[in-house]
This record gives structure tokens, C-alpha cells and sequence, in this order.
């Protein structure tokens, strides 16, 4: 078994190099755990233009090192300012009594999780018939949802539907299930203040900065083509570590 995983390691580690990640971007990946984000803002795993034609350059350029960059160093301030103490108060912890902090840290530390979350559920394009989970999520979502297909357009749903800036959400709900769901501006279901509430495994960011250069005021085609750039082994890794 031991063999068969540094095999996988290292034949994965080759394909990454292959396909322009950096150094950085490699260990991040061989180190992160999916359930745990934290305070930091983490190398991007891909490059720029990875995810074109569905995502592009200059959008995810702007995206990460702009917006997602700015809630991050808002978020370490208001850390400091209101005596956060990191070390021994995860970010998950800080999001589930977000309450008792002000509205600038609860806008910047969901805009930090959410990205961070965000990014690492997001590869390079497949075809969208194929791109889709295997395994125990897939059967949590034909379960929950009768079929993915079903489940792709609820979700769209959700995503349009949601009025101005905010987050359309797959969580593992309060009872365990699997739920959908969204919440406005930076909010995340880890909030104690939002009503939606449960572990986010996969949310889709419907900000006009997270498309607008390509699809302009076009949110429903950009939700279409995100379904070809969703990583779905690192989103089933996220439900096998909340259900285990």
C-alpha cells in the first residue's frame, strides 16, 4: 500500500509539473486539508490562465491578487485590532461566533474563507458531461437530489436566484444532509449569523468581479460554464472528512 502511494505521489507530483504549477503551489497541494483554512492567504494551485476559456487570465489575476489579496490583509487587521488570538482560535471557530466581532471582520474573514475555499475546488476545464463526483458524494447527491442532473439544475437555480452580490452554496446541513443554499456578500454558512447554516463543500462565487470581464452582465452563463472547472475529488474529500 505504501509503495502504491508514493507511485501515486510521485506520478502526480510529475503531471503538476507538467502543467505550469509552481513549487509552492505543488506542496500546497500535497499539504492541504481541505477542512482546514487558515488565517493565510495560500498559493493559487494553477496558473492564470489555467481555467480559460471558462475562467479567464486577467479575471482570475484580478480576482486573486485584488479582491481575494484585500480581504485577507483586511482580515489579519481587524485580527489585530480586536485581539484575535490565531493561534488558538481557528478561522472556523472565529466564523461560528462572528457575532461577537465587528462588520469588518465579519465581511473579511468570510471574503478569506470563501476564496480560499473557492480556489481549491476549482481545475482545469473538462467536458461538463463528464466532470462530475464519483463515490460516496455522488451517492449522497442522487440520494438527496434523485440524480445529478437534478441537483446541477437546483443549483443553478440558487445561484441566479441570488439577488445582488453573494455565495450560492452544497452544504452538509445541520441533520447531516446534504443542502443548497445561499447567502448575500461575503456570508458563509459557518456564520452564526446566517440563517443558512452547516459545512460549505462547494461554493460558487456570483460577485460581478468573478466574471464580469468575460461574461459581462451574463451570471447565467457563467454559472453554466463553471461546471466544466469544479474539482470534484477535493469536493468529495471535504464530505468524506465531515461524515467520518
Amino acid at each position: 500500500m505504501e509503495t502504491n502511494r508514493r507511485t501515486f505521489l510521485k506520478s502526480t507530483a510529475g503531471l503538476l509539473a507538467l502543467s505550469g504549477w509552481t513549487a509552492a503551489a505543488r506542496d500546497h497541494f500535497f499539504s492541504i486539508s481541505t477542512s482546514d483554512i487558515n488565517y493565510q492567504q495560500q498559493p493559487l494551485p494553477y496558473m492564470y490562465a489555467a481555467l480559460e476559456p471558462v475562467i479567464d487570465a486577467m479575471t482570475m489575476e484580478i480576482h486573486y491578487t485584488k479582491h481575494a489579496a484585500g480581504y485577507t490583509k483586511n482580515l489579519q487587521d481587524a485580527c489585530v485590532a480586536e485581539k484575535v488570538d490565531k493561534v488558538n482560535t481557528s478561522l472556523t471557530a472565529l466564523l461560528a461566533q462572528i457575532s461577537n466581532y465587528s462588520e469588518k471582520m465579519r465581511n473579511n474573514a468570510g471574503g478569506h474563507y470563501n476564496h480560499e475555499l473557492f480556489w481549491q475546488t476549482l481545475h482545469a476545464p473538462k467536458d461538463a458531461a463528464s466532470n462530475k463526483p464519483l463515490g460516496a458524494l455522488a451517492a449522497a447527491i442522487d440520494k438527496k437530489f434523485g440524480s445529478f442532473s437534478a441537483f446541477k439544475e437546483q443549483f443553478t437555480e440558487v445561484a441566479k436566484s441570488r439577488f445582488g452580490s453573494g455565495w450560492a452554496w452544497l452544504l452538509v446541513g445541520q441533520e447531516g444532509l446534504l443542502q443548497l443554499g445561499s447567502t448575500p456578500n461575503q456570508d458563509n454558512p459557518l456564520m452564526n449569523t446566517s440563517p443558512l447554516k452547516g459545512v460549505p463543500l462547494l461554493g460558487l462565487d456570483v460577485w460581478e468581479h468573478a466574471y464580469y470581464l468575460r461574461y459581462q452582465n451574463r451570471r447565467a452563463d457563467y454559472i453554466s460554464s463553471w461546471w466544466q472547472v469544479i474539482n470534484w475529488p477535493v469536493v468529495e474529500q471535504r464530505f468524506l472528512q465531515h461524515m467520518s
